[in-house]
C-alpha cells in the first residue's frame, strides 16, 4: 500500500507455516553431485586431519563473508583469500585491506567463527534444535557488537544498544533509501512465530519429510519474515540454515558477496511464494563447495622414507584389492556409457549438418574412447580447459574424447574437441568438457601464446566457448542424467555452430 511522503509498505511475515510447494522445488543440480561428496568425505577423514582443515576453511569463509553482506565491515579480496587459508592473525592486515579499525574487524571475525564452532559443537552433539538455542546463538553472534542502527520516530537514523541473546521489544522494519518500509513479525507474536517455527522444523527432521536443502531454505526464509531480533536476523538465519545443512552432512550456507544481490532476490521472491530461485541459490553453494572439495588436494608431509614406502605400498594394495577391481570394471562400464550416448547424439546432429551444408562445406565426426590406442589425443587442450574453469583434470584416470570437423575451406578447419574425463583428485565425479579449435595453414595474427602447431602441420588456436563443464556423480547410474548429457552435447555443438557463422563474412 502507498503511505504519505512516498513510503511505501510491503507486508513480509505471515503466520508461519510449512507450504506443501515447498516440495515441488527440484534440487536435482545438487543430487546428481551429492554422492561424490559422500565418497569423498570418507576419504578424507580417513588422511588424518585433512577434513578438519578443509572444514576449518568453510568456517572462516562464511565469518568473512556474513559480515560483509551484512555491512559490518569490508575486506578486499586478497586479504580474505589469506584469511580462509592461513587463519585470522592480526599481522596479516595491511592498510586499506578493511574500512573498519583492525582490532573491531577481529572482534567481528572471532564472534562470527566461534558461532559457527559453536553450531557445529550442536550438530555433534545431536543437540535439537529450540528456542533457547537460538537466543544462545544470537548472543555469540553478536557479542563483539553493542549497538544497532535504528530509526526515531522523526525518521532519523540513530545508534542505540543492541539486545543480546533477546527478542526485539520494538518493530524493526527496515526501510530503503527509496522510501520502501519491509514490515516484519511484529514484537508481540514473536516468541509464539519462532516457537512454532522451531516445532515445524523438529516435526520434519523426525520424520525426514523434506529434502535438507528445501527445509534449510524453508527455515531460512521464515526466520528472515519473523526478523525476531533488533539485529543479526540475515547472520542467524545463514547460521541456523547452516545447522540444517550440516546436519546432513552438508556444508555451511556460505553466501559470498557477489552473490548478494541474487540473495537478497530469491528471499524476495520467495516472499512472493517464488521459492525455486532460493533452492537453486542454495543448491549452487553446497555444489561449489563439492567441487572444493573434489579439488583439494590433500597435502601429507612424510617425516622419513619408511613412511613413504609404506604409505605407497598401502596404496597399491588397494589398488589391487578385488573390491577396487570391481569398482573399476563398473566404472568402465558407466564410462562405455556415456560415451555411446555422446557418440549417439552426435551421429544424429551430425548426419543433420552434413544434409544441410552437403557441397558448401566438409562434417567429420571422430573420435577415441577410453581404453582404446588414441584415447590420451587432446589431452593439452582439455588441461587448460580445465585450468580455466578452475578444476583438476585428472589424467591418471581412463578418459576419451570426440571431435567434430567442419572444414569451411580447404584452409580453414573448426575442430570442436568434447572430452569425457575424470574430475577432481578421486574416481567419484565424471565431467564432460568442451574445446573449439580454429586451424589454419597461415598464423595470421594469432599470438605465439595462442598458437599450437597440430601433427597436421596446421597452426591451431582455441577459441573459448562460455560453457562450464557438466559434472556428475560416477555413482549414479547413466540412465539418470542421460538426458542432461544429450543436452550438454546439443548446447556445445550449437555454441559452436553460431559461433563459425558469426565468423563467416
Amino acid at each position: 500500500m502507498e503511505q504519505e511522503q512516498g513510503i511505501r509498505e510491503v507486508p513480509v511475515w505471515r503466520p508461519i507455516e510449512f507450504s506443501e510447494c515447498w516440495r515441488d522445488a527440484s534440487t536435482a543440480k545438487l543430487d546428481k553431485l551429492l554422492p561424490s561428496w559422500r565418497g569423498r568425505r570418507e576419504q578424507l577423514e580417513k588422511q588424518g586431519d585433512e577434513y578438519e582443515k578443509f572444514i576449518g576453511r568453510l568456517k572462516r569463509q562464511h565469518a568473512i563473508e556474513t559480515g560483509v553482506i551484512e555491512r559490518l565491515y569490508d575486506l578486499n579480496e586478497g586479504i580474505t583469500e589469506t584469511f580462509i587459508k592461513e587463519g585470522f592473525v592480526d599481522s596479516y592486515i595491511q592498510h586499506g585491506d578493511t574500512d573498519v579499525p583492525p582490532s573491531v574487524l577481529m572482534q567481528f571475525l572471532r564472534s562470527h567463527f566461534d558461532a559457527m564452532d559453536f553450531v557445529f559443537d550442536v550438530v555433534k552433539n545431536s543437540r535439537s534444535m529450540s528456542k533457547g538455542f537460538i537466543l544462545e546463538l544470537h548472543q555469540l553472534v553478536t557479542s563483539h557488537q553493542d549497538t544497532t542502527e535504528a530509526i526515531d520516530p522523526s525518521g532519523h537514523r540513530i545508534e542505540i544498544a543492541l539486545l543480546k541473546g533477546q527478542f526485539k521489544k520494538h518493530d524493526n522494519n527496515p526501510r530503503r533509501m527509496d522510501g520502501t518500509t519491509f514490515i516484519y513479525c511484529p514484537p508481540i507474536h514473536v516468541e509464539s512465530e519462532v516457537q512454532r517455527l522451531v516445532t515445524l522444523y523438529n516435526e520434519s527432521e523426525s520424520r525426514a519429510m523434506v529434502h535438507p536443502v528445501v527445509l534449510a531454505a524453508w527455515f531460512h526464509h521464515a526466520f528472515v519474515q519473523i526478523h525476531p531480533f533488533q539485529d543479526g536476523n540475515g547472520r542467524m538465519a545463514r547460521l541456523l540454515g547452516s545447522l540444517i545443512l550440516i546436519r546432513h552432512n552438508l556444508f555451511p550456507l556460505n553466501v559470498e558477496r557477489g552473490e548478494k544481490t541474487r540473495y537478497i532476490d530469491s528471499l524476495e521472491k520467495a516472499d512472493r511464494d517464488e521459492f525455486q530461485p532460493l533452492i537453486d541459490l542454495f543448491c549452487d553453494i553446497q555444489v561449489r563447495n563439492i567441487e572444493f572439495a573434489l579439488n583439494w588436494k590433500t597435502e601429507q608431509v612424510p617425516s622419513s622414507y619408511a613412511q613413504v614406502v609404506q604409505s605407497l605400498v598401502q596404496k597399491l594394495n588397494d589398488n589391487k584389492s578385488r573390491e577396487q577391481e570391481q569398482r573399476e570394471a563398473l566404472l568402465a562400464a558407466r564410462r562405455k556409457q556415456v560415451f555411446d550416448v555422446i557418440n549417439e547424439q552426435l551421429k544424429g546432429m551430425v548426419r543433420d549438418l552434413q544434409h544441410n551444408v552437403k557441397g558448401l562445406a566438409d562434417v567429420h565426426l571422430n573420435h577415441g574412447y577410453p581404453g582404446e590406442e588414441r584415447d590420451h589425443y587432446y589431452a593439452g587442450q582439455i588441461i587448460e580447459y580445465a585450468r580455466q574453469h578452475h578444476y583438476y583434470f585428472n589424467r591418471a584416470l581412463p578418459k576419451g574424447w570426440f571431435t567434430l570437423q567442419i572444414h569451411v575451406s580447404k584452409d580453414q578447419i573448426y575442430r570442436l574437441v568434447i572430452s569425457g574425463h575424470h574430475y577432481g583428485y578421486d574416481d567419484s565425479t565424471l565431467a564432460i568438457g568442451a574445446v573449439l579449435e580454429f586451424g589454419e595453414d597461415n598464423a595470421g595474427k594469432l599470438s605465439l601464446q595462442q598458437q599450437r602447431r597440430g601433427g597436421d602441420g596446421r597452426i591451431w588456436a582455441i577459441i573459448p566457448i562460455d560453457l562450464e563443464p557438466y559434472k556428475w556423480s560416477a555413482e549414479l547410474n547413466v540412465s539418470e542424467v542421460e538426458h542432461d548429457i544429450q543436452a550438454f552435447v546439443s548446447d556445445v555443438v550449437t555454441v559452436t555452430l553460431a559461433h563459425i557463422s558469426s565468423e563467416l563474412p
